[in-house]
């Protein structure tokens, strides 16, 4: 596949590295002229979120300088002094990768991508964002990030597995049953899911049918408690905790986090 190919889905998308970067950076020097006149001390941090196709990944990663994140935001610092917007010095830039762009973001034109402002009477809570790592075991990614109001995030063996009734059940965390590891043997078909809770603002973490008894188990270590939690039903579930360590089976483990930490 060409690198024009890769944007086929959006003909005006920039189709090289360079051409991304200058439409993030034409778009952020829009929204920030916005705040000329003082305002942009308010300014607490930007947050840049991505919704590309996994071919693209490595050109988002490279226009954003995402191995040195520093250097764009020297870059957005630059057009904040030449307009004199006046950034406090503790301004912050991120950079997350989703499945879907916040609703509550900008997006930006040609780019599968959307910017967020972060001021005080406008941000986004970090808390809101989680991010599940694979502490032993082999998935398909060794990381992933979890949205609220996105579609719940089904854990289990294999990306496509047939269930009951012929149906087929895609999880969102797949550990393939190929793998060499032998984690992966213990984990079910259809293991546990993962939900955001709107009226508790929190995740909450559920065994499915193969992850209950007498099939493999769910078990939860949480911080500061020394006797792990079992999910016996799969009506009743956990409310993830920063730092809940996860076991699928007998020794599979996924560690819940709200900090990135990258892989």
């Amino acid at each position: 596949m060409g690198i024009f190919d890769i944007f086929k889905k959006t003909t005006d998308s920039p189709a090289d590295v360079k051409g991304i970067r200058e439409a993030f950076l034409r778009f952020i020097k829009e929204e920030l002229q916005k705040s000329e006149g003082g305002e942009g001390r308010n300014i607490k941090g930007l947050h840049l979120f991505i919704a590309c196709a996994d071919a693209e990944k490595h050109l988002y990663e490279s226009a954003l300088y995402v191995e040195d994140s520093q250097l764009f935001k020297n870059e957005i610092q630059k057009i904040a002094d030449d307009f004199a917007l006046d950034l406090p010095a503790s301004w912050t830039m991120e950079t997350t990768f989703v499945e879907e762009l916040p609703t509550d973001s900008l997006k930006i034109p040609d780019l599968n991508a959307a910017l967020f402002i972060q001021t005080p009477k406008h941000s986004i809570q970090k808390t809101v964002i989680g991010y599940i790592r694979i502490l032993s075991a082999e998935a398909e990614q060794k990381e992933y990030v979890l949205m609220p109001g996105t579609n719940k995030i089904t854990i289990g063996r294999e990306k496509k597995a047939q269930v009951e009734g012929g149906f087929f059940r895609i999880n969102t965390i797949a550990f393939p049953s190929e793998s060499t590891d032998d984690c992966n043997k213990f984990i079910s078909r259809q293991h546990a899911h993962i939900e955001w809770d709107e009226d508790t603002n929190c995740y909450m973490l559920f065994a499915d049918e193969g992850g209950v008894p007498p099939s493999n188990k769910v078990k939860i270590k949480s911080a500061g408690n020394e006797n792990p939690i079992k999910l016996n039903s799969t009506q009743i579930g956990h409310r993830l905790q920063e730092g809940d360590q996860i076991v699928l089976g007998e020794s599979a483990i996924l560690q819940f986090s709200y900090l990135e930490q990258g892989v």
